[in-house]
């Protein structure tokens, strides 16, 4: 004789790593960084929050998959450019692009070694490209290190932007085309001269500059070292 379940009822959820972290990207998205805990994330999986130890050890361990996921994100359409200028600059629009997607995830996790296939995907990318440069052994290592770092922080800085309500980036916003118009040419006289094109300079324009920036000195870095 069968027996029907007991009203009320629900069969413990089957959790994996992607549940998991799926569930951590919810809450970080809808409720801030500060509300990932384990016990928030036990009740947003509907279980025990000790079943999420089975998968994570702590919740650093769930920050680095946070940022192993914005990684993989990244690398999902990625291909690399005809040259290693090319495959740079891709490689830090896909970073910023998964960062705008998840900006609350970007801001808590964009800054982490997770210590991934992913990561180390991305990272053996970015040597390549800097062989290509010219840059070997420590050199290469050096600059790989100084590039990421600063492509990551200007990809989480796009995404922290977008964590701001609503009348903070308006304000912000409204300050390049009104405050800094306001600036004394006797006082800030340099600022003054460029203040008013200031306001019609996006993020993304602003983003691509750096990136550039960015490039520029990792090809002036192996002219050096190829004279030297």
């Amino acid at each position: 004789m069968q027996h029907s379940p007991q009203a009320g009822h629900h069969p413990t959820p089957t959790l994996t790593r992607d549940s998991i972290v799926d569930a951590a990207i919810q809450i970080v998205e809808q409720e801030g960084p500060d509300a990932l805990t384990l016990r928030r994330l036990g009740a947003q999986l509907g279980t025990n929050h000790t079943a999420v130890l089975r998968h994570f050890s702590n919740k650093d361990h769930i920050v680095r998959a946070l940022a192993e996921r914005l990684m993989v994100e990244a690398l999902s359409d990625f291909a690399p450019g005809n040259d290693w200028r090319q495959t740079l600059i891709s490689l830090a629009h896909q970073v910023r692009s998964a960062c705008l997607r998840h900006p609350a995830v970007a801001v808590l996790a964009a800054v982490r070694v997770s210590r991934s296939p992913a990561e180390f995907q991305g990272a053996d990318t970015v040597i390549a490209a800097l062989s290509e440069a010219g840059l070997r052994d420590r050199d290469a290592a050096l600059v790989y290190r100084a590039i990421t770092d600063l492509a990551l922080a200007a990809g989480a800085f796009s995404a922290s932007v977008l964590t701001l309500d609503e009348d903070a980036r308006q304000g912000d916003r409204d300050a390049m085309g009104r405050e800094y118009l306001l600036a004394s040419p006797q006082t800030y006289p340099h600022l003054a001269a460029v203040a008013p094109f200031l306001a019609d300079i996006d993020d993304d324009e602003q983003f691509a500059m750096a990136i550039d920036l960015i490039v520029a000195g990792v090809a002036a870095k192996a002219a050096t070292l190829a004279s030297s």
